[in-house]
């Protein structure tokens, strides 16, 4: 097995503790179907968000989703002008047979617009 990464973003409709966890659940629960992961293959789970967010860490909503043994960290997003505002994005790390261009990304509710690549 190799140790890949999958990226994902969601913009939140505002800054509700209910919303917030309500987003990143959602995200992170696609990001993890459509990657076919289970919890025994994730290494770590990494969060940022943009400073406008600030009601409750998005690492809550994996906690609560079950992640209680994996190593999850949150952080904030740089501050720069012009940047799409209200969005949380993650990035997980997890063992798997999957190629490079095998890994699904997840983009959710308007967070398309971060990657015309995708």
């Amino acid at each position: 097995m190799t140790v890949r990464a999958a990226r994902g973003a969601i913009r939140v409709e505002s800054d509700t503790k209910q919303l917030v966890l309500g987003a990143t659940e959602r995200l992170l629960g696609e990001l993890l179907k459509r990657n076919e992961l289970d919890v025994e293959q994730l290494v770590s789970v990494f969060f940022t968000s943009t400073p406008d967010l600030r009601s409750v860490f998005p690492a809550e909503a994996a906690r609560r989703m079950g992640l209680t043994a994996v190593p999850l960290l949150c952080a904030s997003e740089i501050a720069v002008d012009g940047a799409m505002p209200s969005v949380i994005r993650v990035l997980v790390h997890f063992q798997s047979e999957r190629g490079l261009r095998d890994v699904e990304h997840v983009y959710l509710d308007g967070a398309e617009a971060l990657r015309d690549d995708l």
